[in-house]
């Protein structure tokens, strides 16, 4: 007694002929070809909220910053000004990692820089290092209250308008 296989096609009741290995489906015609990675960021440019002005009343609002390493986050722990005052972390972390503000030569982007920061940019920046560190890119996923459409935006700031 040969026995059968019930398939899709098959009545209730009946069972087609199980006539050996089953066919492979029909490979497709059109394969894409696998998505290249995006290559590794490590800087990210920004625009502060309100912008760092120099003493000599010089504004600066653009910057950028690099993703940070262990030394980064492990050398400001030894430094005295943070043990002094535990808060003072972020001052010396995000002086490290800031690579340029404005026209600031980098060599003088450091800790007495950050603190002379508004508090809106130091919130800022300590978000976008957030960010930058931990999801590896600076959007965000929005939805418009008025129409609920879904959409992307860049939180490292832009000119008024942009996203």
């Amino acid at each position: 007694m040969r026995r059968g296989v019930a398939t899709a096609s098959s009545a209730p009741g009946e069972a087609a002929e199980n006539s050996g290995p089953a066919e492979p489906p029909a490979p497709d015609r059109a394969v894409a070809a696998p998505a290249r990675p995006e290559p590794l960021r490590t800087e990210f440019e920004f625009e502060l909220p309100r912008g760092y002005c120099d003493p000599d009343g010089v504004l600066h609002k653009t910057g950028t910053m690099r993703l940070a390493t262990a030394r980064d986050e492990l050398l400001p722990l030894g430094d005295d000004r943070v043990r002094g005052n535990p808060a003072y972390l972020t001052v010396v972390l995000l002086a490290r990692v800031i690579t340029r503000l404005g026209t600031i030569p980098d060599s003088e982007v450091r800790a007495p820089v950050v603190e002379n920061l508004f508090a809106s940019d130091l919130a800022f920046l300590q978000d976008l290092y957030r960010r930058i560190n931990t999801e590896g890119h600076t959007k965000a996923a929005v939805t418009c209250p008025a129409c609920n459409e879904r959409f992307t935006v860049d939180l490292a700031g832009g000119r008024q308008g942009e996203s």
